[in-house]
């Protein structure tokens, strides 16, 4: 059976909107991991790193991959998104460890510093008899 042209018209038509389509998604998911990669960096060497702010920002954007690939058959996707794809897990996984290691390095110090703080309540400084009636 032959294709009239318009049925190829549409098929072509198809093709160049799923390209634009291909085209956001690989520029979204290099957009993840920048913000992955950024926050990766800013937790290892800032103190001050606002992670709130970085994981809002990385939830929006992970939100909108999971957007993007409402209706989109996993099948059709080409080596080039795989590749994309396999690169932010890695990533996401780079990012998971150093969350995990400074949530860690927090726990460590609120620790410490309830240790400081039972140890200066218990010598005595701050206990009723110091402070009572002769």
């Amino acid at each position: 059976m032959r294709e009239t042209s318009s049925e190829a018209g549409t098929a072509l038509a198809g093709e160049k909107a799923v390209r634009p389509r291909a085209e956001a998604l690989l520029a979204l998911i290099g957009r993840i991991e920048e913000t992955v990669e950024a926050e990766v960096a800013g937790i290892r060497s800032n103190a001050r790193f606002d992670i709130k702010a970085s994981n809002a920002r990385k939830s929006r954007q992970l939100y909108e991959l999971g957007r993007a690939f409402e209706g989109l058959d996993p099948e059709s996707l080409d080596s080039e998104h795989r590749a994309a794809l396999a690169r932010l897990r890695e990533k996401l996984a780079v990012n998971e460890a150093a969350i995990r290691a400074h949530l860690s390095a927090v726990g460590e110090v609120a620790s410490l510093l309830q240790k400081a703080i039972e140890e200066v309540q218990a010598d005595g400084t701050y206990s009723i008899s110091a402070f009572g009636r002769p």
